[in-house]
């Protein structure tokens, strides 16, 4: 059975003054400006694909999605986080070097951050794209991985000359591993989840971002009293992800802003726990899920000042609804263009399904026909072994149908 719960304490008001020093537009467009120079990522903007079959076969106005699986070679939006919380990183330590962003990219201090290591603990994403920029720089990397990590999304880490240590446990045992590997070999921690005395590199990494909020607002030329969707539904995690979107629309759109809904595994369901506790709070379950990029135990407290008064429902969603989304998403049936979504990428799929599957929960959400629904695919096939055995279909063959489609609109 699903689990839904309205937050009691969303406010449509304006964005608060008070978390302006936390997620901004101004340090968005900053960071924005500054992934300009890394030639591993595409600052030309991700598609936006409206689904119009999908849309009407579940009874909505319009269903959009958001493709970050075209944001880099990285194949997932993390290369919007950690690129930008590295370069903040350095800025900070050596402000006497005015280092220029365009070289820093370029790899011209190699020589000057030789001696400076980052760390980091992953699901996947995030550490790949932490050890790519790392790679670009000059600085060495080393990735911490917890158990439910796939061989090859190790490799793709690795590939990036990142050191791999693995250890048992989850992610929230890998992320302890970290902190005490930093401390006890004087390394950096650039984490996008925050716990007390930790908080400048988790406030960086989700104004990263905040840069889809960006992007979206522009692609669909919506003004501040108009936003483009009525429903915009975001993955959970530790809740970086969707603070950094979510605040973005909020700030812009102000009381206008839409209806924001969270989406989480149900073994991994910290903050819908939090929603309930009004508080960060640990997920109840095991934090073993298929949607190994939200398998995540604990909240992060600085993402919860931004969610707690934004985020308007939480839901918790069964594995299966992910892979069910998966085929629906490589299908591309009714003319509608076949996506490659992964695991976690697909959730929010799997949240507009879950709820539509049950009339009650459809009227709390207030999800009717005239909804505008925004999907936000957060990565590909970045295990492509687990995808083919979830979708029945390799990547390839759904990317090669993805091309004909376009080829076909081209013409």
């Amino acid at each position: 059975m699903p689990t839904f719960y309205l937050n009691p304490r969303a406010s449509h008001a304006p964005y608060p003054p008070e978390l302006q020093h936390i997620l901004n537009i101004g340090a968005a467009a900053e960071s924005r400006a500054w992934l300009k120079h890394w030639d591993r990522i595409n600052m030309q903007g991700t598609p936006l694909r409206e689904l119009p079959g999908l849309a009407a076969r579940l009874g909505m106005k319009n269903i959009v999605i958001k493709d970050e699986s075209l944001r880099s070679q990285v194949g997932s939006f993390k290369a919007l986080g950690a690129p930008i919380a590295l370069v903040r990183l350095l800025l900070r330590l050596m402000p006497e070097k005015r280092l220029n962003i365009d070289a820093l990219f370029m790899g011209s201090y190699r020589e000057l951050l030789q001696d400076i290591t980052v760390i980091s603990a992953t699901d996947g994403n995030h550490g790949r794209a932490l050890a790519a920029a790392a790679q670009s720089v000059g600085c060495p990397c080393v990735i911490v991985l917890h158990g439910g990590v796939s061989s090859e999304r190790e490799n793709a880490i690795a590939d990036y000359g990142a050191k791999i240590i693995r250890i048992g446990g989850n992610y929230d045992e890998s992320v302890e591993e970290a902190a005490r590997l930093a401390s006890e070999n004087r390394w950096y921690v650039v984490s996008d989840t925050s716990y007390e005395g930790y908080e400048d590199i988790p406030r960086d990494v989700m104004q990263g971002y905040a840069i889809i909020g960006a992007e979206v607002i522009e692609q669909c030329l919506c003004r501040q009293e108009t936003p483009a969707f009525s429903h915009v539904i975001l993955q959970g995690g530790v809740g970086g992800f969707a603070a950094g979107v979510a605040s973005f629309l909020w700030q812009y759109h102000g009381k206008h802003r839409p209806q924001l809904i969270v989406v989480e595994p149900r073994e991994a369901d910290c903050l819908y726990q939090s929603g309930i506790a009004g508080q960060p709070a640990k997920a109840t379950g095991a934090v073993d899920s298929l949607m190994a990029g939200l398998a995540c135990g604990e909240c992060s407290p600085l993402a919860w000042k931004i969610l707690q008064p934004c985020i308007d429902a939480f839901l918790v969603i069964e594995d299966e609804a992910a892979v069910r989304a998966m085929q629906v998403l490589a299908a591309g049936r009714d003319q509608d263009i076949p996506i490659i979504a992964g695991e976690s990428g697909a959730a929010g799929l799997a949240g507009l399904q879950t709820l539509l599957a049950d009339e009650q929960l459809k009227k709390k959400a207030r999800l009717d026909h005239n909804a505008h629904v925004l999907l936000i695919n957060t990565e590909g096939a970045t295990s492509p072994s687990i995808y083919h055995q979830l979708v029945g279909e390799n990547a390839l063959s759904v990317k090669v149908r993805q091309d004909c489609w376009q080829n076909r609109r081209v013409k």
